[in-house]
């Protein structure tokens, strides 16, 4: 989710046309919290006729965003990329995605992974498993809830009395 953020981010502040100025109180800001300005070394767009483009960034301090996409299902953009970045521990971090009609998926190392499925199952629960169906042999508890002595309700209409 970060590196998401991360990304998004990024895209804004790379939106921003080459020679802007952020105004005046975002720019006494960034100089009162000594905010380094970063250089962007490489940043190149492309936009095709068909609705296709490619994006190439890359910042002084190593940032790397790459994307391409082009028109896909019922006039959707489907785009591929990448974004690599050193995290402040200085371990490389890199995302690669496609974002298509199946919506945005991301790869990479640094992601969580949802455990395998199916998981194992612990040995407790199978305790209480056979223990249920212990007591469900022996009658002790019923394996199907008790049929109701309340009569069923009338189908047909009649006036009240």
């Amino acid at each position: 989710m970060k590196c998401v953020l991360l990304s998004v981010l990024a895209a804004v502040a790379l939106a921003a046309p080459q020679g802007y100025e952020a105004p005046a109180a975002l720019s006494s800001h960034a100089r009162s919290v000594d905010a380094p300005v970063i250089a962007i070394v490489r940043d190149e767009r492309v936009s095709g006729d068909d609705g296709s483009y490619n994006v190439d960034v890359e910042t002084a301090n190593g940032i790397v965003y790459s994307e391409s996409g082009s028109p896909g299902v019922a006039g959707a953009v489907a785009s591929s990329g990448r974004l690599s970045y050193t995290a402040p521990d200085g371990t490389p971090v890199e995302l690669t995605f496609v974002a298509n009609e199946n919506g945005f998926q991301p790869q990479g190392n640094h992601l969580p992974v949802a455990p395998e499925f199916p998981h194992p199952i612990p040995q407790f629960v199978l305790d209480q498993i056979a223990f249920a169906e212990e007591q469900r042999a022996r009658g002790i508890i019923e394996g199907a809830p008790r049929e109701s002595s309340v009569a069923a309700p009338s189908r047909s209409y009649a006036s009240p009395q």
